[in-house]
């Protein structure tokens, strides 16, 4: 296709990411009043996997539905186990403790940790020292968020931040070793694949934590959360945020999550109450200042090339190519 065409498909596909996953957290939020956490996350793949296998066998090719190679192998543990298994499940269980303004922030992490996992697997080059002062002014961002106190960073420092950083680790290590294994198959296969393998591993871990199906409560609150995570979040915002990553790398792919807690904080408090304190919001405005640092060079380009060519034309990134 052309320009204008790759481009505008990027863009919905960015804004749906953004929306749906930011979605993701006030739903979350909400279905943890009655289901288990873990559990929570496990049926929602275990219906978002049949309806996405639906989608497969209607909309791809047969010859593409199975994997062929060790990258695709690669690709779809990567997909199934990190992004989508580990990060969702350390969701879930972080925002026990936290409201989703929050939980979002702290997950906004995942941009700044992707040009590092990018850096160290997918190039010789190393990171530059203010790319390194972009990652220390974002780390200074969360800790706003967390209230840390430096004279006591174990005390101060919650379970649930704790697991939340976690979960914001598996999304960006998860995306740039997708971008890594340089998989054939088309991303909505590797979605197909990855989803029943990420609730596979879920199961398994709420079998751990001892966590029963006796415990829910199936409510329509509960029916509505879950259809919320299980449709939009489980099933078009990873066709939209993996295609993402297949047509633009995961770095840039990544900045969606930059809305996130926009779409998050506002959701929270028009549909849960939750309110949106000066500390969550100071603690993202730093978080951002951190991006804006680390991708210099790329904003000063992208602007430059909007007011040359405008909105719907895009110049070269060198940075943001993960491939390089």
């Amino acid at each position: 296709m052309g320009t204008i065409d790759s481009t505008t498909r990027s863009v919905v596909a960015f804004l749906a990411t953004a929306v749906f996953f930011g979605g993701t957290f006030v739903a979350a939020k909400a279905g943890l009043e009655y289901m288990p956490p873990l559990l929570f996350v496990a049926i929602r793949f275990d219906i978002a996997a049949v309806l996405l296998l639906g989608y497969v066998v209607l909309t791809v090719p047969r010859e593409q539905w199975f994997p062929k190679t060790r990258a695709d192998l690669a690709g779809i543990a990567a997909a199934g186990l990190l992004t989508i298994g580990l990060a969702n499940a350390m969701v879930f269980l972080g925002q026990q403790y936290v409201t989703s303004a929050i939980a979002s922030v702290i997950f906004s992490l995942n941009p700044i940790l992707t040009p590092v996992f990018a850096a160290l697997l997918l190039s010789e080059e190393r990171l530059a020292p203010t790319e390194i002062l972009g990652m220390i002014v974002a780390l200074v961002g969360v800790a706003v968020v967390m209230e840390l106190n430096p004279a006591d960073l174990l005390a101060s420092a919650g379970i649930g931040h704790a697991i939340l950083l976690i979960g914001a680790v598996a999304v960006a290590l998860g995306g740039v070793l997708i971008k890594r294994a340089d998989s054939a198959i088309p991303s909505t296969v590797r979605i197909a694949w990855g989803l029943p393998l990420g609730a596979g591993f879920c199961h398994l871990l709420a079998g751990v934590r001892g966590e029963q199906f006796a415990a829910i409560e199936w409510t329509p609150g509960a029916l509505i959360a879950l259809g919320y995570v299980a449709v939009f979040s489980g099933v078009l915002a990873y066709i939209a945020y993996f295609g993402l990553i297949d047509e633009i790398g995961a770095t840039r792919a990544n900045l969606a999550f930059y809305l996130v807690p926009v779409v998050a904080a506002v959701g929270g408090w028009a549909v849960l109450g939750e309110p949106i304190t000066a500390t969550t919001a100071t603690g993202f405005l730093v978080v951002f200042a951190g991006f804006a640092i680390i991708n210099r060079e790329q904003l000063g380009r992208g602007l430059a090339t909007r007011r040359q060519s405008g909105p719907l034309e895009t110049g070269p990134s060198h940075r943001w190519n993960d491939g390089d």
